[in-house]
């Protein structure tokens, strides 16, 4: 007989959102020494075995309706791995949340962390195309958007909408650091996965203790085609706000099903490319991140000068070349 192994992860990829953890989840739930979590994110660590915060952004109570909180049914998720089976959650709101961080981190203290990180300005930028182009997000310009964050937060919303607390990466590593040791995290960066997929996979194999080789492509990340303004999404966008509100009475699956035909017209005939951020706009907005770039430099010893430039990296599709 095996030994017993509680139900619980084996390692996490904590972060950050829209920074390719989907993508990479994607690659690692193929390995046959991975089981990985159905959902992708269960969002347990964010929780405190207690029902999540009753958040109030467009959607949002919608979404909070799939978090699993209670402890049973979390461990439920990882009952049928193998024994010899690497258990694989991720939530990339992990790394963002002080409470998730050590909650994992005291709870699993033998769990391999890996943080994927992106250009803040470029990571913002798509995090709120992907609510803009599902209808949710209200505000059509993103430098508008990207500034009422603080007025959103004291309203209530949920962390998917803090597009500027999210990239601070310097701060929420600096903080992990100081709770597991080093050689627990890897941290990666947005465009290896992109630029080198393979020898990124292999890195992270190697890490996990997992045979490298297996593994040979990373799928494209799950970018949302760009939405134009004007009357199409204007009309998708309050009914799809509508429907995501009642549908915080029903299971999300319904909604989620009942709302595809309507996102496939409101995003009919949209551009294959999304519009790149003026150069003075992300001038403007990477003031926010330079002290943070710095302390992300000091605690990772690695260099991140290229963020402070004023050109956007571009996301997944352009950067491989495949827009």
């Amino acid at each position: 007989m095996g030994t017993f192994r509680t139900p619980r992860p084996d390692a996490f990829l904590v972060g950050a959102p829209k920074a390719g953890t989907s993508a990479l989840h994607a690659a690692l739930a193929v390995h046959p020494q991975v089981y990985s979590s159905r959902p992708k994110e269960p969002k347990y660590f964010m929780c405190a075995d207690a029902p999540p915060p009753a958040y109030r952004g467009p959607g949002d109570a919608h979404s909070q309706r799939e978090w699993i909180w209670r402890r049973e049914d979390y461990e439920q998720l990882f009952a049928d791995a193998r024994g010899d089976q690497l258990r694989l959650e991720s939530t990339p709101f992990y790394l963002y949340l002080r409470n998730a961080r050590r909650r994992i981190t005291e709870e699993l203290p033998d769990a391999r962390l890996v943080a994927v990180v992106r250009d803040p300005v470029d990571r913002a930028y798509s995090n709120w195309m992907h609510l803009w182009s599902d209808g949710l997000e209200p505000v059509s310009d993103f430098v508008d958007a990207f500034g009422r964050e603080e007025e959103r937060i004291a309203a209530g919303w949920a962390p998917f909408w803090h597009y500027r607390r999210l990239g601070m990466y310097g701060a929420q590593l600096d903080d992990l650091y100081r709770h597991a040791d080093s050689d627990r995290i890897l941290v990666l960066r947005y465009r290896e996965l992109v630029e080198k997929p393979v020898d990124t996979l292999d890195r992270v194999c190697v890490f996990l203790g997992l045979e490298p080789g297996l593994v040979r492509e990373i799928p494209r990340d799950n970018s949302r085609p760009y939405v134009a303004p004007g009357w199409r999404r204007d009309i998708g966008a309050r009914v799809v706000r509508a429907g995501a509100r009642a549908g915080a009475l029903t299971h999300p699956s319904l909604w989620r099903r009942a709302s595809r035909p309507l996102l496939s017209a409101m995003q009919w005939r949209s551009p294959a490319v999304r519009p790149k951020l003026d150069p003075a706009e992300r001038a403007a907005l990477i003031d926010h991140y330079r002290e943070d770039i710095d302390l992300l430099e000091k605690v990772t010893g690695q260099s991140f000068d290229d963020w402070r430039n004023e050109e956007s990296g571009g996301s997944f599709a352009s950067r491989a070349g495949t827009a």
